[in-house]
């Protein structure tokens, strides 16, 4: 059957569209209050992109990606993008946006693809709101970023999210945590779970990570990564935490948070909701002080983060989310006749042309059928055009809220609906 969508995807409805709307509006607002512009990337880019960017032995590049050889070069392997900020420093290089002022802060919004288990909040194809801010390192701006991914999911109503805090270090202090994690581990070597064992000779960092209950109860007292961090490190993520205080932002220590993605480099953030699934968290990002120049650019430290929009949304759908607008015509033409008919199909086109949302019926209703239709719709002004009025150059005008009606020249009928409509906005505000 060609009538179902593929496993992991989701269709967005009417009624839905609204609140995704409300969403990207948001997202939007936030972004430019903030000075980011936004970008738009392909959504699908050249393979070797996401292996040297998020790295080969990440269960997202191992497992996850949707790669495919390109029709016209089959030589060319191509991915549908699993994330974004690899393709967005991508396109900070390609594009030459390092030689305009500095820093460069971009934003995003669109579907990402990963072939990942379907659960409550996550899907194969998902959305993400994220930033990138190039070409600064300073403390402040770690925790700015987390600020703005909070302010974002207060003003929508999230009001009872956990930030979580890390640092995940840096080359300098990254061999100490590998053989620290190493030496610990190593008597526990056989009863990891098999991702673990992998993990274990390729990204040790990431046992700390695992979700397996046996693998959990083995890492209590682990070293963790704060544990092991170079001077230099411990004095940029005490300022963090620092300007966190500053700007009266919540946050949880949380020495166990590593990223799953090879880039992360100094802080390390998550964001917890709670009642949402086995996956509580609705967005995450970090310090990537070394994605640009894996790359092929100079080196330049980032910063920045991705919120998945679904988990967003049934975290508010279960708070009672309802953004309260339906995109319904102001106006309804009610017509009898055929000459009618063709009257007001004209008319429908001038109503539009002034700006006002107008429609009128397709099927051939009675006018009893088409004004009780408009009253389904909520329209707030139903047009009723005869043969008759027509033959006179009038309409009847029906103010659908108040059931009052008045005669109208024909030739003041749009002049009317836009005074009668910014009047009742009037009110409303």
């Amino acid at each position: 059957m060609l009538t179902t969508r593929p496993r992991g995807t989701a269709d967005i409805l009417p009624g839905q569209v609204e609140k995704w709307r409300l969403l990207e509006a948001m997202a939007a607002k936030v972004a430019m209050e903030y000075g980011y512009r936004e970008v738009r990337t392909p959504i699908f880019e050249h393979t070797e992109l996401f292996i040297r960017g998020v790295g080969e032995d990440t269960d997202v590049v191992e497992k996850e990606m949707y790669t495919f050889q390109d029709r016209g070069e089959r030589s060319v392997s191509i991915t549908l993008r699993p994330e974004n900020t690899a393709a967005v420093v991508r396109a900070y290089l390609e594009n030459s946006l390092y030689a305009g002022p500095q820093p460069v802060k971009l934003y995003y919004i669109g579907p990402m693809f990963r072939h990942d288990r379907p659960q409550a909040g996550r899907f194969r194809q998902f959305h993400q709101f994220g930033v990138e801010l190039f070409g600064t390192n300073h403390p402040a701006s770690d925790a700015e970023v987390m600020a703005m991914a909070m302010d974002f999911c207060r003003r929508l109503g999230l009001t009872d999210l956990e930030l979580h805090v890390n640092s995940v270090g840096c080359p300098k202090c990254r061999p100490l945590m590998r053989e620290s994690l190493l030496n610990f581990f190593a008597p526990f070597h056989d009863e990891l779970c098999p991702n673990c064992r992998n993990r274990y000779r390729k990204n040790p960092l990431r046992l700390l990570d695992c979700k397996t209950e046996r693998c959990a109860e083995i890492s209590v007292g682990a070293p963790t990564t704060v544990d092991c961090l170079c001077e230099d490190c411990r004095a940029h993520f005490e300022l963090v935490l620092l300007y966190l205080d500053d700007l009266g932002i919540a946050y949880k220590l949380n020495s166990r948070l590593v990223r799953g993605l090879d880039y992360y480099t100094h802080t390390a953030f998550e964001i917890m909701a709670s009642g949402i699934g086995a996956q509580s968290s609705v967005g995450a990002g970090g310090r990537y002080n070394g994605l640009v120049d894996a790359v092929g650019g100079a080196p330049t430290p980032g910063i920045g983060f991705a919120l998945g929009l679904e988990r967003i949304m049934l975290s508010l759908e279960q708070r009672g989310f309802d953004p309260g607008f339906k995109p319904i015509p102001a106006v309804f033409l009610a017509v009898t006749g055929a000459q009618s008919f063709r009257e007001a199909f004209k008319l429908l086109a001038l109503i539009r042309a002034a700006g006002l949302s107008a429609d009128l019926d397709y099927l051939g209703r009675s006018l009893k059928a088409q004004m009780k239709y408009a009253g389904k719709l909520g329209v707030r002004y139903t047009v009723i055009i005869g043969e008759e009025e027509l033959r006179q150059g009038r309409v009847v005008l029906r103010d659908m809220a108040a059931g009052a009606q008045q005669e109208v020249p024909l030739t003041d009928l749009v002049s009317e609906l836009i005074r009668g409509l910014s009047a009742k906005e009037r009110q409303e505000d």
